[in-house]
């Protein structure tokens, strides 16, 4: 079943012309003060990777990629979830040195997913990543870049506000940073949904560390694959969205594993049968840089600058019969 939640009086504050040109911008701006702030180039990058290869995305490791055959090619490829392993090598094969980095446009299809304001099966986002140091492999490296990332999207909010007057909204580029564990603590009788949207109601522009691994009490913040984010140095970025009145998660990112946390992590999956991909031995050999990366998504970026109340508005998914019935409704325009 796909959940909506409806506000009451919720209108449009752009029509759907000017939500179409808007977004436009929104892309625009954020990708230049993005790539700029962070010192990243832009790169192509594949819809598809061959099945088996151990490069997609396993997300929570339950999630099916869309899988077809290529006949003339000779074997199977399938839509991604996400590029976080396929960056990293691209550093590597381009040629990339410490301290540069790439972007990339990534379009992908999550089957899976929950349909509900903030996740449709079509996913948009800027895939980055960047090469580091070892003495990089800190939290205070993290956090200097999440505040890069946190002020460009405050400064492309400034921006698109002073183009369309109608919008009015914020946001807070000052970061509150708090572990997974630290939120358990402070909350310790609700889910952690619940207590991320009682911190970021809070402060507004929240950084959760540390996703992945498991809390004192037994649970796990949120999944995350074991084999690209370091569940030590990672988290997700969340901002309030105020037209939905709850938190929404704009970038997970994070400093990428080496051998040492890659073969932690995999023993505690039960995943060390995924150190036969060539993907997996570059890191284990030394022979893959040493990284840091996320990804910022598109469509809900600009549901956030926007002020949108469904991320059906700024992007063209599927979406339930009963849900377009409900929308149409309430006066949420669904492109």
């Amino acid at each position: 079943m796909y959940s909506l939640k409806l506000t009451e009086n919720y209108t449009p504050k752009l029509s759907q012309r000017e939500t179409e040109k808007a977004i436009k911008l929104v892309k625009d701006g954020f990708q230049s003060v993005f790539s700029s702030a962070l010192g990243l180039e832009r790169i192509s990058a594949p819809v598809m990777v061959r099945s088996g290869s151990g490069l997609n995305d396993d997300l929570n490791g339950v999630e099916r990629p869309v899988r077809f055959d290529v006949p003339q090619a000779g074997f199977e490829v399938e839509i991604v979830h996400s590029l976080a392993k396929w960056k990293r090598m691209a550093l590597s094969e381009y040629g990339f040195k410490s301290g540069e980095g790439l972007y990339t446009d990534m379009n992908a299809i999550r089957r899976d997913d929950s349909l509900d304001n903030l996740h449709s099966v079509y996913v948009d986002q800027w895939d980055w990543e960047k090469v580091i140091e070892r003495s990089d492999r800190t939290d205070e490296f993290l956090k200097s870049t999440v505040r890069k990332i946190a002020k460009a999207l405050a400064d492309t909010k400034d921006i698109i506000n002073g183009l369309y007057l109608a919008l009015k909204e914020k946001l807070c580029p000052e970061v509150y940073f708090i572990t997974s564990e630290e939120l358990l603590k402070m909350y310790p009788n609700k889910t952690a949904k619940e207590r991320e949207y009682e911190i970021v109601k809070k402060h507004r522009t929240v950084f959760v560390q540390k996703i992945g691994g498991a809390l004192s009490d037994g649970t796990r913040h949120d999944g995350r694959a074991p084999d690209y984010d370091d569940w030590d140095k990672n988290g997700d970025l969340l901002f309030w969205h105020y037209a939905l009145g709850e938190p929404i998660e704009i970038s997970s990112m994070g400093i990428r594993v080496d051998a040492q946390s890659l073969l932690g992590q995999l023993t505690d999956a039960n995943a060390l049968d995924r150190l036969k991909y060539e993907y997996h031995k570059g890191i284990m050999s030394g022979s893959l840089p040493l990284t840091i990366g996320g990804g910022i998504g598109q469509s809900r970026l600009c549901m956030l600058m926007l002020e949108k109340l469904h991320i059906g508005e700024v992007q063209v998914s599927v979406w339930p019969e009963e849900m377009l019935r409900e929308c149409k409704a309430a006066g949420v325009p669904i492109l």
